[in-house]
């Protein structure tokens, strides 16, 4: 079940693979995202340290948090990953220009996930042309429809 997708990520980046990555999260944060209180618009994964980290996901913390959490919505968050993968994909983000966008997150077996993809910005032709192209995809399903009434 998604909670949040990240629309502008399809139209900047041509992506290539997909990954499924755990999220290191407070309670609170959970609590937040559950009430769909998040926003992956301005996010992005750098690597640290062999390690990847999620940047600019803005969490709202709810009103019914504990007091004495002080709530940081911006903060950086660690991604669960297996090692070998982690390997893989800084090695094509340092040595091939890939870069590494949050996709969506979702629920899987109840546990909060995060779809990351690795991909290489698209220029503003690219843009235009895969818009034009959808656009006849949409023209065409629309002119088939009318045809076989």
């Amino acid at each position: 079940m998604t909670i949040v997708q990240n629309r502008k990520a399809q139209h900047d980046y041509a992506i290539e693979e997909r990954y499924e990555a755990g999220v290191a999260l407070e309670g609170w944060e959970v609590k937040s995202i559950r009430a769909h209180q998040i926003q992956l618009g301005e996010a992005y994964v750098i690597v640290r340290g062999g390690e990847l980290y999620l940047l600019n996901a803005h969490i709202s913390p709810l009103p019914t948090t504990s007091t004495h959490v002080k709530a940081e919505p911006a903060r950086t968050r660690k991604l669960l990953l297996h090692a070998a993968e982690i390997r893989k994909l800084i090695g094509k983000v340092e040595r091939a220009g890939y870069s590494l966008v949050p996709l969506n997150m979702h629920f899987n077996k109840g546990r909060i996930k995060l779809e990351v993809g690795l991909g290489k910005g698209k220029r503003q032709f690219e843009k235009r042309a895969s818009e034009a192209d959808k656009d006849w995809k949409r023209e065409q399903s629309r002119l088939m429809k009318n045809r076989s009434r």
